[in-house]
């Protein structure tokens, strides 16, 4: 009897902890990127939440197959633990490489592998964890952009989890 109870209680925890895949402020961080897209703040990430979304991320025109793919990957609706889910599901294995530059490419739909400066100055500024000014001239002096204004966030991605390639002496 006690085997039987013992297997039950170790499959719980197995799925019901998400909250132990992560430290602490990565939990708060996912906290922040949830409140900014529950638009509605009803603890829940809905269609229209997630096309208010993409709205405030200058994309308007997400189609409703592409919204309806998203929710369909989750289980049932999206509150935080579902949401930290499937995060931790996604990320499982994952390379950091990869997982900071899927992070980009959602404000790059076109799969370019640049971003305009003055668009990741007012996201880094505005939304969840700000910048300070003085945090966005040290990044821009250490990945300056280019003569059009364009920051490459592939090049960016991979110095930060490779480190420089070559030392420049």
């Amino acid at each position: 009897m006690a085997p039987k109870k013992a297997k039950k209680r170790a499959a719980e925890g197995a799925s019901s902890n998400v909250f132990s895949m992560f430290e602490q402020a990565q939990i708060q961080e996912f906290k922040e990127a949830f409140t900014i897209m529950d638009q509605n703040r009803d603890g829940f990430i809905d269609k229209n939440d997630l096309r208010d979304t993409f709205a405030a991320l200058g994309r308007l025109n997400v189609k409703q197959e592409e919204i309806d793919d998203m929710l369909k990957e989750a289980p049932g609706p999206i509150n935080f633990t579902v949401f930290l889910t499937m995060f931790g599901e996604k990320l499982k294995g994952a390379d950091p490489e990869e997982t900071i530059l899927n992070a980009f490419k959602v404000f790059d739909p076109e799969g370019k592998g640049i971003l305009k400066k003055e668009f990741v100055t007012e996201m880094l500024t505005t939304q969840a964890d700000r910048f300070t000014p003085e945090e966005m001239e040290q990044m821009f002096t250490a990945f300056p952009p280019d003569v059009a204004g364009n920051l490459d966030y592939k090049n960016l991605v991979h110095i930060i989890t490779h480190g420089e390639e070559k030392d420049q002496e």
